[in-house]
């Protein structure tokens, strides 16, 4: 099994969890980074946020896009706002083929759990298999529960 983390992170918490992922697996890292960079002010980057998700708004991304076909395993990370996946991570999932991989969404929340980023998942990507998604409040996150999930995903 080869494996990526792919992830974007607003305020840190969801790279430490694909930081530990990577550890845990051995998988590559490919963070996404939006062409133009969210408000740092928790308030401003609320109400950005919740403006794209009601408008369906997917912005540019600027990194370049790994070599997906070389993966078996995709760990999807991103934060959850408003219950959503946040519109950079749509993004990378509109310019990628993701057909016929094994797809592990992760999320950072502020009290959200997972939302509807599965079902969300289900609807972006065809012909692939979704397994269920880890949460991880705020910060919390713990090297030993990452090892833990993956263990009970049987990848």
């Amino acid at each position: 099994m080869k494996s990526i983390i792919v992830f974007y992170s607003h305020s840190g918490n969801t790279r430490k969890i694909a930081e530990m992922i990577a550890a845990a697996t051995a998988g590559d890292v490919c963070e996404i980074i939006p062409q133009d960079a969210y408000p740092i002010d928790y308030d401003m980057v609320v109400k950005q946020a919740k403006k794209e998700l009601q408008i369906g708004f997917h912005p540019e991304i600027i990194n370049d896009m790994p070599d997906m076909s070389v993966y078996d395993t995709v760990f999807i990370g991103t934060p959850n706002w408003w219950s959503s996946i946040a519109p950079p991570v749509v993004s990378f999932i509109e310019q990628v083929d993701l057909t016929g991989k094994t797809i592990v969404p992760f999320c950072s929340n502020g009290g959200g759990g997972l939302g509807k980023i599965d079902e969300e998942l289900q609807q972006l990507i065809h012909d692939a298999v979704i397994k269920p998604g880890y949460s991880i409040y705020g910060s919390s996150i713990k090297r030993g529960q990452i090892d833990n999930w993956i263990k009970e995903l049987k990848l």
